[in-house]
């Protein structure tokens, strides 16, 4: 059996910067779906907080169609959850709790197509018979796990807007024990934030918010993490960082650090979702993630950061097309493209699927 696990489509990003929307990039993906018996989407596969969710729903259906199509006959889709797209499985993650206090949250839980009205519609794109729901994570061998990786914002030491919004739950709830979290402590603790910001993004003025947001915040990223020659006010900004850094962590929401780097950003990352496995108590030699867009090892990476005791990390990358961090060419672990291949035997390997992201022409 081959398992292909593709990460963060973001279909329906409010930019238009998803990929697969281009007809080009879609041909190509489709034409390498021929030998894949189980196709798992590891979450954030639609973009739910650019605006209402049928906008959403309406930019991912021709895609999902496709890539149902270019399946063989009889191969398997798993679908999964992220932090863009938590709706799809939230209603099931209460009504869980809804006569009774639930059994606790596994590792790999499959409530189905019928998990939310989101995943109906998701699963009927793809081909309802052949499309199950799986969350958080879900074992694709004995030795291998996959998870989106979100469960990293509680404890990665990047100032993200989740991590903040994460240490303001901590306060809230208590810090999730430092050893031993299960997959309810850290749903307790993002839950809450990833409900907020479906809402304000389906209210009906909030059409477009967390795109704009998004676009605003990957600029700022590069000119605080830039090479020095920095503007006038991106400098003023830098200068006023650490300052920002010692108030967060004083009012404990953190502890998060002000080196945004590049190098920092995948090592603390990587640190973090190495945090989540070894406190989920995840016994696999390897676990596949997404999330942070970043897909690695690739050539040239130092193994080492991505190896958490017995355990090897991989992450597939995205299939949203961001300038502001692609530069450079399919070289880089932040150029679209990637997946993570997955055979009976052997381990995983991070593959380049498509190359050409078919960007327009500037005008």
């Amino acid at each position: 059996m081959r398992t292909l696990v593709l990460s963060d489509l973001h279909l329906g990003h409010g930019r238009g910067t998803d990929v697969l929307r281009r007809p080009a990039v879609l041909h190509a993906l489709c034409e390498r779906l021929g030998d894949v018996d189980r196709l798992v989407l590891l979450g954030d596969v639609i973009e739910l907080r650019h605006g209402p969710r049928h906008q959403a729903l309406d930019a991912a259906e021709p895609v999902l169609r496709a890539v149902g199509d270019a399946l063989p006959a009889g191969a398997e889709v798993v679908l999964l959850a992220g932090n863009h797209d938590h709706a799809m499985v939230a209603p099931w993650l209460a009504a869980r709790a809804e006569d009774a206090p639930p059994a606790p949250l596994a590792l790999d839980e499959r409530p189905g197509p019928d998990a939310s009205a989101l995943t109906r519609r998701l699963a009927g794109f793809l081909g309802a018979r052949r499309t199950d729901v799986a969350y958080p994570g879900l074992w694709l061998r004995d030795d291998v796990y996959a998870t989106h990786g979100h469960y990293l914002d509680r404890l990665t030491t990047i100032p993200t807007i989740e991590r903040l919004a994460a240490g303001v739950m901590n306060r809230v709830l208590g810090r999730a024990p430092a050893s031993g979290a299960t997959p309810d402590d850290f749903e307790a603790g993002l839950g809450p934030i990833y409900a907020w910001l479906d809402n304000v993004a389906n209210q009906p003025a909030g059409a477009g918010w967390g795109a704009g947001r998004q676009s605003t915040s990957a600029k700022a990223w590069v000119l605080l993490a830039g090479d020095g020659r920095r503007p006038i006010g991106a400098r003023a900004l830098a200068a006023a960082l650490p300052l920002g850094i010692l108030t967060i962590n004083r009012l404990g929401l953190g502890p998060v650090r002000g080196n945004l780097s590049g190098d920092r950003l995948r090592q603390a990352n990587l640190e973090a979702m190495g945090e989540v496995v070894r406190s989920l108590g995840v016994r696999a030699p390897y676990v596949v993630f997404g999330h942070t867009h970043r897909a690695g090892p690739l050539p040239g990476d130092d193994v080492a950061e991505w190896t958490v005791g017995p355990t090897r990390l991989l992450n597939g990358g995205c299939w949203v097309d961001e300038p502001v961090f692609s530069t450079g060419g399919p070289a880089n672990p932040y150029w679209a493209g990637r997946g993570v291949v997955v055979d009976d035997d052997g381990p995983p390997r991070v593959e380049r699927l498509v190359s050409d992201l078919a960007r327009p022409a500037a005008s």
